[in-house]
């Protein structure tokens, strides 16, 4: 019988991780006697219905080991639901507030992993779904993890680096306010000298300021005595956890101690963590390194039991969910059953709505099946040295006090340091007061331009607060040196990646087309100047020319509105055509009532059409050049 997505047990080096990565990867195909993980589910079609988007697939090919259920999501800030495999393929995905664009997407998940994801036929944007019932009940919990980070602080061929991580953190915080950001241990120890050399305070630095929460003690973070570790703990603005220690004694610094478990309060939810290390320590570091200063010896329970009962208390007290950070990992893939401690230690695990692992430095997530009565319990676990970081989502109710379900996307270095296209000098953004807030900004002159050109409308509209860093962007280091970045002295050409572009527009909002009239022009433009020169809501535009008066009172300061030929532009009932962001036309910064929702049709988004026109001059082999001002918006006074 063929054996498929399988791992020799005593793989546990960095360069063997890294290959048997790009393995995993690589979906087998199914047959009887096969074993593999699952390929992805077909002919998704979704639709909007009174309570939500009804969502239909074909089920996945059937694979040895069995298909146990499906996971139906949309990204950020949505609630993945669980469809076990046996139930029938259609569910209907809730639709929570604040979400502006929704893709449907279906999982299948077996014991060896989770499957691509199959895209639905169809997005929907608020507009498009005004009849459909906004779920208050539910929330979305979103969870950046990384693991076994080992001070990997700057950038290499592999690994995304501090800055690059703290930076898309960041970013996904703006999607989703409601996240939580752990780690499944070994951030410090077997690291490069700029972390080592300094007793790794530069690490913790770091950690801190990529705003992590909590993180379990690895094996790694003993490689020096208990002394040290609580001069980490000192350090550190999260909090660390360990469950199945048998004393916490001395790893505290003034006000700073690990806990057996701790409850993070964020969108209104108390969410409990739990930590389990590897018992396998007290053989991996010096000699007397788990003597507390007491002359206790700190023992590693092999069992889950002490876990249990941390997740218990922490319900107990209040957590309305639990996650368990568990530094052990997954190992292989043999005969249609996933090896290594991580997937045994999750089955014992009770409670618990996600299990992250770590250890073993390789990519693995499944999930645990659950029961009719309880959701199934999510598996994940990354590559090492920050390489990639795992992105999830947990749907709870609050009605019920119960998870639906969750889901995991992974996000590696690669999808956030390619190159996109070349831009001559840098785009600005900011200063006093900042220009994307007070006029004609470069980056909304091209933004607008080209969504213009692409959607053959006549006038664009967005908001200049959506701008959210210069092009390229200074918040964002990519993390290949070959690429020419803007220096003190340098000049242009610059590249621009991936990764500037979702610094630049971080919110994931989409175009939206539709139709206003010449009256509601003036309006969208005197609501745009109406909070100068601070607020987001001011417009950049492009198919059209105004002018307007800062010394006027609000919502009387527009003079001129004109066609770019100079052409006045009537406040009547005339209708055009005109692209904006979803948004704005549900009303966002202040626009309610200027476009017509009813008429409206989502696109792509914002950052996908600024990628694109990038990409396009790129291969073209073009620079794409800065926009100078070319008087579309002028203040008279």
């Amino acid at each position: 019988m063929n054996k498929t997505l399988t791992r020799p047990r005593a793989l546990w080096g960095a360069a063997v991780a890294i290959a048997a990565l790009a393995i995993s990867t690589v979906t087998p195909i199914a047959s009887a006697n096969t074993y593999s993980a699952p390929s992805a589910p077909t002919n998704v079609v979704a639709t909007a219905s009174a309570t939500g988007i009804k969502v239909r697939w074909t089920r996945s090919a059937d694979v040895n080991p069995a298909i146990t259920h499906y996971i139906i999501s949309a990204g950020a800030g949505s609630c993945p639901i669980i469809s076990r495999a046996s139930n029938p393929t259609s569910v209907t995905l809730p639709v929570l507030a604040g979400q502006t664009t929704i893709t449907p997407v279906v999982q299948a998940v077996n014991a060896y992993g989770i499957s691509a994801a199959a895209k639905a036929n169809k997005s929907f944007t608020a507009a498009s779904l005004v009849g459909t019932m906004i779920r208050a009940d539910l929330k979305s919990v979103q969870f950046l993890q990384f693991s076994d980070f080992h001070g990997a602080l700057e950038a290499s061929a592999t690994s995304m680096g501090a800055a690059v991580m703290a930076s898309s953190f960041a970013a996904e915080r703006v999607k989703n306010p409601t996240t939580i950001t752990v780690s499944s241990g070994d951030n410090i120890g077997a690291a490069p000298q700029i972390s080592s050399a300094f007793e790794e305070i530069p690490t913790i630095e770091a950690m801190n300021l990529m705003k992590v929460d909590a993180s379990v003690f690895g094996n790694h973070e003993h490689d020096r005595n208990v002394a040290h570790l609580a001069k980490v703990i000192g350090a550190s603005e999260f909090q660390w956890v360990a469950s199945n220690y048998s004393t916490l004694s001395g790893l505290d610094s003034g006000t700073k101690a690990a806990k057996e478990y701790t409850i993070i309060e964020r969108g209104g939810l108390k969410i409990g963590i739990v930590g389990y290390n590897t018992s396998q320590t007290k053989e991996q570091v010096f000699p007397g390194n788990l003597m507390t200063p007491s002359g206790k010896e700190i023992v590693i329970d092999p069992s889950v039991e002490t876990v249990n009962k941390a997740i218990k208390a922490a319900k107990a007290a209040g957590a309305d969910f639990v996650i368990a950070l568990v530094h052990e990992g997954w190992t292989e893939n043999l005969e249609g059953k996933a090896e290594g401690p991580l997937p045994a230690i999750a089955k014992e695990i009770q409670g618990a709505a996600i299990v992250y692992g770590g250890h073993s430095h390789l990519t693995y997530s499944s999930s645990n099946p659950g029961t009719v009565r309880t959701a199934p319990t999510l598996l994940a676990q990354v590559v090492n040295s920050g390489t990639e970081y795992t992105r999830s989502a947990v749907c709870f109710d609050t009605s019920r006090s119960k998870v639906l379900g969750s889901s995991v996307e992974y996000v590696k270095k690669a999808d956030v340091a390619v190159k996109v296209g070349s831009v001559s000098d840098q785009f600005p953004r900011g200063g006093t007061p900042a220009v994307e807030r007070s006029g004609e900004n470069p980056t909304g002159n091209y933004t607008t331009d080209v969504i213009r050109a692409k959607y053959k409308v006549d006038f664009v509209l967005t908001n200049g607060g959506g701008i959210r860093d210069t092009l390229p962007a200074k918040t964002y280091t990519p993390a290949d040196k070959t690429l020419k970045r803007p220096a003190t002295g340098s000049t242009g050409p610059y590249d621009v990646t991936l990764g500037d572009a979702l610094t630049v527009y971080p919110f994931g909002n989409s175009v939206s087309t539709t139709t206003i009239t010449g009256a509601g022009l003036w309006k969208a433009l005197e609501n745009g100047v109406s909070n100068f020169p601070t607020d987001g809501r001011f417009p950049q535009i492009s198919g059209f020319k105004f002018t307007w008066d800062s010394t006027k009172a609000k919502m009387s300061r527009v003079v001129s509105v004109t066609t770019l030929d100079g052409k006045a532009i009537a406040a009547d009932s005339k209708e055009y055509t005109i692209a904006t962001l979803d948004f704005l036309v549900q009303g966002g910064d202040g626009y309610a009532g200027t476009f017509a929702p009813s008429k409206s049709k989502v696109r792509d988004l914002l950052v996908d059409v600024l990628i694109d026109a990038l990409k396009a001059d790129m291969a073209a082999g073009k620079v794409t050049k800065m926009p100078a001002a070319d008087g579309r918006i002028v203040k008279v006074a």
